[in-house]
This record gives structure tokens, C-alpha cells and sequence, in this order.
């Protein structure tokens, strides 16, 4: 979640090719293609008003005003984080899988995203905490939720969740002046085989990346071993989404590439903190935004799905943080 050129980066929140309106599909109940038959989202539903936050809960920068001020910029050397940075990364990175882990009991037929993110959101705020993506750039929502052809970014609105629906949700806190992230796509009821198949690619490639972590290691290295393993199995990375370096800002640098289109310099070092989380698609890489400025669909409407985890390099390889 960086900004980078010439890409956009998930982190920044950013994409690369824009198209602020797309054709209706409304006469159609149902897509069917070779990408298995699911509910298209190509149009916006209604989204309520920005939860509140009580005064007590520490507020990133960025909280009441939207303008992000503090993050590193992408040309700066990654962070070495110290021990007690490191552990406290460790506390917001595990308090947000445990978010994410409880909202997973939110995903049932007939549930909208917007009661989602009411769950999240009050989760977080009673735990003291800060849900990240609130008005960060101006995002009015607490949490992402990426239904079937939306890959990223995801507004939580009115729309409920229907039988078949495959959902990503990316939870972000801010804890103790630290930031942890996560993600997970879930099936909504019965979900058919193609889709099993994404979710199942998507969560492999993931770890894929992370397994080609290390100190030493060429941040190239991630994006070339999760590429390798999406192509094998006849899927595609939507090259546009990257990971992000995570501290006390929300995103910063290294910026990480999930496929070989594009690379990061140099090496990884002990200390480094950094998400990994591609986003893999059933058909093509190109993605467009819709008209909110903020929702990453597939151009050619097929399904995607994604994984993310923070980790840690450390002296002899990484440590995943967010479990």
C-alpha cells in the first residue's frame, strides 16, 4: 500500500488505469462464463455516514483531517524497526488478526458489508483502538470489503451478501502508535468450485511470497515466486496491488510487487517490517475504478481474491506477525 511509479499501489490506495464509469449489467441476475457463475458489482450501493470515534482512542494522524502527513516517502531507505518497535507491531499486528478472525462470523447471506464494518469498527474502538482506513485519504469506512469482481478497496455500503458471494475483507488497526494489517477472502454459503479454486491459489501465492523472504533476499524474489505459483495454475496477479512497509505510519516503503511486471531494489534486512498480499485474479490483470474513486473492480468482471500478512525479516528469516 504505497505510492510508486509508473504503478499504483494498494497502499496508496491508488490504481493505474481509471475508467470512472462502466456499463450496467442490471438485466443480468448472474454472470456465467468459464469463471463459474457469481453477482457482478458494477454499480455502487448506498454508504452510510463515517462511524464515531470517543476522544480516548489514540487517533493516527491523518484521523480528523484525511491528509496524510507522516508517511515516508517511497525514494527513503526501508525502516529497521528496533526491539520495541518490533514488539509492538507484534501487539497490533496479532489484536488485528484477531479482528479479522472475529468478522468472519459477520458473513452470512442476507448481512450487508455496512453491518460489517459496524463490527469491525466497534471491535476495534473497544479494544482502544483505531480502525486505519477511516478518513484516511478521505475513505469513509472502517474496514475494506471486496466482493467477487472487486479486488481492492471494497466500500462497505447497503448491498447484502448473497449465496455464492467469495468476500475479502482487509482489516487495518492502529494500536499503541503502531499499525497492523490483514486480510482474508471467506465464502458467503455455497460458493461453486471455480471460486474454491481462486481462494485456494490466492492463499498459496501468498505464502509462496512470504516463504521467499529472508534476510539477504531480493524483494524481486516475492513477486517472481508468487507469479510462478498463480501462472502454474492458470490464474493471473493483478500486478497493480502491492504490499507496503508498516510501522507508525500506515504505509511506507519497501513497496512489494507480487509479480515480475515490476521490482523493488535492493535487499531485505533484519527488522524490516512489510505486508505481503496478492491479489489474484481469475482472468486478466487490468482493473479499473468505479465512480467512488476507491473501488478496484476487474476489467473483465472475473472474480478475485486475496491474502495478506505482515511479517518481520529477522536474523535467519521472517516471522509472520499477524497470527
Amino acid at each position: 500500500m504505497n505510492i510508486c511509479k509508473p504503478v499504483a499501489v494498494c497502499g496508496r490506495w491508488f490504481v493505474n488505469k481509471i475508467t470512472p464509469q462502466r456499463l450496467s449489467k442490471s438485466l443480468w441476475t448472474k454472470f456465467q462464463t468459464n469463471f463459474g457463475v457469481y453477482d457482478v458489482v458494477d454499480h455502487l450501493g448506498t454508504v452510510s455516514d463515517p462511524r464515531t470515534v470517543p476522544e480516548y482512542v489514540t487517533l493516527p494522524s491523518y484521523a480528523k483531517t484525511g491528509v496524510v502527513v507522516d508517511e515516508p516517502d517511497q525514494d527513503c531507505p526501508p525502516e529497521i524497526q528496533n526491539k520495541g518497535q518490533i514488539e509492538m507491531l507484534r501487539q497490533s499486528c496479532k489484536f488485528a488478526k484477531f479482528v479479522l478472525d472475529s468478522a468472519k462470523a459477520q458473513l452470512k447471506v442476507g448481512a450487508t458489508t455496512d453491518d460489517v464494518d459496524r463490527f469491525v469498527h466497534d471491535l476495534v474502538i473497544d479494544n482502544n483502538a483505531y480502525p486505519s482506513p477511516l478518513n484516511y485519504k478521505g475513505f469513509k469506512k472502517s474496514v475494506c470489503t471486496s466482493i467477487n469482481n472487486v479486488v481492492c478497496h471494497g466500500v462497505p455500503d447497503d448491498r447484502p451478501l448473497l449465496n455464492g458471494d467469495l468476500i475479502s475483507v482487509d482489516v487495518s488497526v492502529y494500536l499503541n502508535g503502531f499499525h497492523g494489517d490483514c486480510a482474508a477472502t471467506y465464502c458467503v454459503g455455497k460458493v461453486d468450485d471455480y471460486g474454491k479454486k481462486l481462494m485456494s491459489v490466492a492463499e498459496q501465492s501468498m505464502y509462496k511470497g512470504i516463504e521467499a523472504c529472508g534476510p539477504g533476499k531480493c524483494f524481486s524474489d516475492i513477486g517472481r515466486a508468487i507469479e510462478l505459483y498463480v501462472h502454474q495454475h492458470g490464474h493471473n496477479v493483478v500486478s497493480s496491488i502491492t504490499g507496503h512497509g508498516i510501522g507508525t505510519y500506515f504505509h511506507g516503503p519497501p513497496v512489494i510487487f507480487h509479480s515480475t511486471l515490476h521490482s523493488y531494489p535492493g535487499i531485505m534486512k533484519p527488522g524490516m517490517v512489510f505486508t505481503v498480499e496478492p491479489v489474484v485474479s481469475q482472468g486478466g490483470s487490468d482493473v479499473e475504478i468505479l465512480e467512488d474513486g476507491w473501488t478496484i473492480v476487474t476489467a473483465d468482471d472475473s472474480r478475485g481474491a486475496q491474502f495478506e500478512h505482515t511479517i518481520l525479516i529477522t536474523d535467519h528469516g521472517y516471522d509472520i506477525l499477524t497470527i
